[in-house]
């Protein structure tokens, strides 16, 4: 079971301890909760020089989803585990929403003014909006676990592929051309490139081979670009045969198939534009860092016989993994990226003309939107029970609470007590991705 943090009464770190032990410190009043997002206790006494194992957080960036672990190396125990999805998606369909909205007022001339452009120039190193979201995340949640435990070491996944031991694999000698991680490497991208799925029938859920789009008999030509996945059905009907000849009465997957062979992996590629600002942040924050490939993180996976999910892959980067991976009954947390609100000056409608006031941040009433609260709400009400969730602020003091069984709405402000204040994000427990015990 996923561990329980615990500090002192001076906020010194100390070794995470079971839920059970949790439980009673704070039953006995030897302890209180400090926070409940990763849950953390914190002991009423101070600890003389206690000793505190050492421990590694491990990071798989993703475009969306980022895995986050916390392994001690020395037993191979998952202490804690997380799941961190993105907003930056939801950034640049804003972005773009409020730039087509600009550019169809400049194109009617209903409210012109003089270019600017020039007052617009961008730093060396600049990052978009939406990836400099998923950078700050990262970044915000590793150092919120280590003011809560003794990390000592951190591990990256800092490529998802080693594109140049698949191109040009001599560079790092023959033994690494031919050895096992080079496969690993290699079918990991083509299993993200061409969605887990068959290139000529779409079968997915199927043992998939790797297959030549231009057939080898006829051109040597083992690039990554000549690569596809197909079932075995779909590789012995093909056979030597030119794909124009194999797929002639199918001209629009024909056509797909050749795209899809030159084009870009639009989620990798985000992950690679972060990746260098990532490393760098990550640097800072003074700990000694360890970097993987994700061919690696799969095959270190692949050896320990564990299921793919982010949080696990975390677990695997690198050469630092334990031989035994220690994660039965642990429950990942997940972790939703809400933003603080807007930073928009004014709201416009759909003319791109001023409508409003900006949506409201701070109430009289002290709630935020974003604050997790428990309601208990009397009987005799429509929205009668016990309610804790993420919670939507209103000016009127009706609150709408996101619970785990569902959204409870009007529940009235006299009836919420907040357990922690809006912090940026939303969170979950994933019980659906709790491994089953060994044995």
């Amino acid at each position: 079971m996923s561990k329980v943090f615990v500090l002192d009464t001076n906020k010194q770190q100390l070794n995470p301890i079971h839920p059970g032990r949790a439980r009673v410190l704070l039953d006995s009043g030897k302890a209180a909760i400090f926070k409940r997002f990763p849950f953390t206790i914190i002991l009423k006494v101070a600890i003389d020089d206690p000793i505190v194992a050492e421990l590694r957080i491990k990071i798989d960036p993703g475009s969306k989803t980022t895995g986050i672990a916390i392994v001690n190396n020395s037993t191979g125990e998952v202490v804690f585990a997380a799941e961190l999805s993105h907003r930056g998606h939801k950034i640049k369909e804003r972005l773009d929403d409020r730039c087509s909205i600009r550019r169809g007022r400049r194109n009617r001339h209903t409210r012109y003014r003089q270019p600017r452009w020039k007052n617009r120039k961008r730093p060396e190193g600049w990052l978009s909006p939406s990836m400099i979201s998923r950078v700050s995340n990262i970044i915000t949640w590793v150092q919120r676990l280590m003011r809560v435990c003794h990390i000592t070491a951190l591990s990256m996944e800092l490529v998802k592929f080693d594109m140049q031991a698949m191109e040009n694999p001599e560079i790092s000698g023959v033994e690494y051309q031919q050895g096992t991680l080079a496969g690993y490497e290699l079918r990991e991208y083509l299993l993200e490139k061409w969605k887990r799925a068959c290139a000529y029938c779409g079968r997915q859920n199927a043992p998939l081979q790797i297959e030549h789009i231009v057939p080898r008999a006829k051109s040597r030509d083992d690039r990554v670009s000549n690569l596809c996945l197909a079932c075995e059905k779909c590789n012995k009907a093909k056979g030597t045969k030119d794909i124009k000849d194999f797929l002639k009465k199918k001209p629009d997957l024909l056509r797909k198939i050749l795209a899809q062979a030159k084009a870009l992996l639009r989620d990798a590629a985000a992950v690679n534009i972060t990746r260098k600002e990532l490393f760098r942040r990550l640097a800072s924050l003074g700990l000694p860092m360890e970097c993987g490939s994700g061919g690696r993180t799969k095959y270190n996976r692949t050896r320990r016989e564990l299921p793919k999910t982010h949080w696990l892959d975390a677990a695997c980067i690198g050469r630092s993994t334990p031989e035994q991976i220690e994660a039965q009954r642990v429950v990942p947390l997940a972790i939703t990226a809400y933003g603080h609100g807007r930073r928009q000056m004014q709201c416009m409608d759909k003319y791109g003309f001023p409508r409003g006031n900006p949506k409201q941040k701070r109430f009289k009433h002290r709630f935020r939107t974003g604050d997790i609260v428990k309601a208990i709400v009397p009987l005799h009400l429509k929205s009668a029970g016990t309610h804790e969730g993420r919670m939507t602020a209103k000016a009127n003091g009706a609150f709408t609470i996101a619970t785990s069984k569902g959204t409870v709405t009007g529940v009235g402000k006299n009836y919420c007590r907040v357990v922690q204040r809006a912090d940026g994000y939303g969170y979950s427990l994933l019980r659906e991705l709790l491994l089953p015990p060994q044995g």
